[in-house]
């Protein structure tokens, strides 16, 4: 599109609040690398470029610097740097929404530098981002560019690896270009504005809670640090996460608490333990060599990163032992390289997390899978096994009961079945004689025994029938008729 006396560039108000906002996050980017981050579906960086260079008109970024890349093609590519002005700041702060306390610094003397590590940031938020490239169409333009344009916006070298001609699925990314903040300030002791010594400085950092990541630390590693200076990060960041600050109740009578500062200032995670430290190692070196320095920090943090192990009693009056691990004041450390985030993104098979036995994808990275949701697990599972363990012993007692209950009965049916029966009075069907154990006071007035008759029938057999007889009978005993 041809420019105008205003925007001499021919850039587009889009355009420029892309640039103003890129710059705002990272502080200082190459035009392809602004191109990559906020419309990778452009044809080419000229269109960023261009919108660098109206803005640089109006005086609100500047380029004071170079970077040198290979490109596809194998060819070194030179390109200018961009970073915001003192009002480009405020600018970007506007774009951004956010207050300038938080906008930090205008990253000119890291531009004049060349900004190795700055662009090595730059290029991690990409990676993280994976800004889907949404294809554009070629506008035609009304006049031809000046020679001076050209000159001043393409850069040095065989840039062969800008504007392919078909759009590349990315995989998908994490947040968005405002959920970024680099060069941020963690305060072991003093404040914000103020930090106390050794307070870390993390490179960038991500808070995307609508993605499931509240927050998170992101160190760079360009491979000039040794694993020694990495560990002492860590320990670091550990500090800071462990300092609280008072949070006032929701009444005036009640007592201010005790709140973790990152907690206050980020959010709560909605998990165990502290926010995740991820490491991208961005230097290309050997499988082998980028194995052994993984190997190395991950030796040197363990202390940070491992949890306490808490070993309990597997169950009353057992010698069986359980535990779990306590991740309460441990740091989860994340590791990955560059090309690995730029292949699979944020959310694939990307990252290494120490103490975890391979690579995985955030969510289960961020797990814990031994810690003590798993032994409730296991105790749960436990204590089902001893319940049903318990059921079948008293199922097997019951039935052993009822097993001796009917062998029991069997034997008694089965003895009083072969013993003679006992002899009955032919009279009156009852015993025909009494029990040995009891007094029977019949036998004793009754007729000697028969063999057929019980005592009670041998009385009354031995009695009078006829009515004279019955008279004989009371007269004799005297208890027939009433004495005068």
């Amino acid at each position: 599109m041809g420019g105008t006396k205003r925007r001499p560039y021919g850039s587009t108000a889009k355009t420029r609040q892309m640039v103003l906002a890129a710059l705002g996050v990272v502080k200082v980017a190459t035009a392809e690398q602004i191109r990559q981050l906020m419309c990778p579906g452009t044809a080419s960086a000229q269109t960023v470029r261009n919108g660098c260079l109206d803005l640089a008109r109006d005086g609100l970024v500047e380029s004071l610097g170079s970077a040198s890349r290979t490109n596809a093609g194998g060819h070194l590519v030179t390109e200018k740097l961009w970073n915001l002005s003192g009002p480009g700041l405020e600018a970007a702060a506007a774009e951004l929404d956010r207050p300038m306390r938080e906008m930090g610094g205008t990253a000119r003397g890291a531009a004049r530098a060349g900004a190795k590590h700055a662009v090595k940031v730059t290029d991690t938020i990409s990676a993280f981002l994976q800004t889907p490239p949404e294809p554009t169409r070629p506008v035609p333009r009304k006049r031809p560019q000046s020679a001076t344009t050209a000159v001043s916006s393409t850069p040095v070298g065989d840039d062969t690896d800008t504007g392919p001609t078909g759009v590349r699925e990315r995989p998908q990314g994490l947040g968005q270009i405002s959920s970024w903040a680099t060069e941020v300030v963690l305060p072991v002791s003093g404040t914000l504005t103020t930090p106390g010594k050794n307070s870390p400085r993390a490179d960038a950092v991500l808070t995307a809670p609508e993605s499931g990541v509240p927050v998170m630390f992101v160190e760079v590693d360009n491979g000039t640090e040794d694993p020694i200076a990495l560990s002492y990060k860590a320990s670091r960041y550990r500090e800071f996460f462990r300092r609280t600050v008072k949070v006032p109740g929701p009444s005036p009578h009640s007592y201010a608490r005790p709140t973790p500062m990152w907690e206050r200032l980020y959010g709560p995670l909605g998990r165990e333990g502290y926010p995740p430290l991820a490491i991208v190692f961005t230097k290309q070196v050997g499988p082998t060599a980028m194995k052994n320095r993984i190997a190395r920090v991950q030796h040197l943090t363990e202390a940070h990163w491992a949890g306490e192990y808490q070993e309990h009693g597997a169950s009353y009056g057992s010698d069986e032992r359980d535990g779990y691990t306590d991740y309460t004041d441990a740091v989860p450390i994340l590791v990955t390289t560059l090309d690995r985030l730029r292949e699979h993104g944020p959310l694939g098979p990307t990252w290494f997390r120490f103490g975890h036995r391979t690579w995985q994808t955030l969510p289960d990275a961020l797990d814990n899978p031994d810690d003590h949701r798993d032994y409730r697990r296991r105790a749960d599972e436990r204590a089902r096994r001893h319940k049903q363990q318990r059921e079948q012993q008293e199922k097997q007692q019951e039935r052993e009961r009822q097993e001796e209950f009917e062998r029991w009965k069997a034997e008694d049916a089965a003895a009083k079945a072969a013993k003679k029966p006992d002899p009955v009075c032919e009279r009156c069907g009852g015993p025909l004689e009494g029990s040995r154990f009891e007094y029977d006071p019949l036998e004793d007035d009754a007729p000697p025994a028969d063999g057929a008759h019980c005592a009670s029938c041998r009385i009354q057999l031995t009695e009078p029938t006829s009515r004279l007889g019955r008279m004989i009978r009371r007269l004799v005993n005297g208890d027939g008729y009433p004495r005068p």
